[in-house]
């Protein structure tokens, strides 16, 4: 089990990143804006709601979700040094398998 901090301001959204992260038995906490300090093992952030840059800088493992047209968001948020930035389709399918990878990663 993990501690994870979900920076999503979309309600809807937000409600199911938190249910998939709590069936797979992590710890969560939903944020519209990213927490200072953050006190969790790890991040999962929609970059229309988080700067990358920020993220990258709270120094805790961080997952980024985008739309899957908007190609600069990808690649802003992975130069700021995010961990894993994917697609939101892929987040939505796959999120518990992204956040052990996440934290399994060195």
């Amino acid at each position: 089990m993990a501690r994870v901090v979900a920076v999503v301001s979309d309600l809807m959204l937000a409600s199911r990143v938190e249910e998939s992260l709590l069936a797979a038995g992590h710890e969560v906490s939903v944020a519209p804006t990213l927490p200072s300090p953050v006190e969790a093992d790890a991040i999962v952030c929609d970059l229309d709601s988080a700067d990358a840059a920020a993220v990258a800088a709270a120094g805790v493992p961080a997952l980024g979700f985008h739309s899957h047209v908007d190609v600069e968001t990808k690649q802003a948020a992975e130069a700021a040094g995010l961990n894993l930035v994917v697609p939101r389709s892929r987040m939505s399918r796959e999120l518990p398998q992204l956040i052990e990878r996440l934290l399994a990663s060195p």
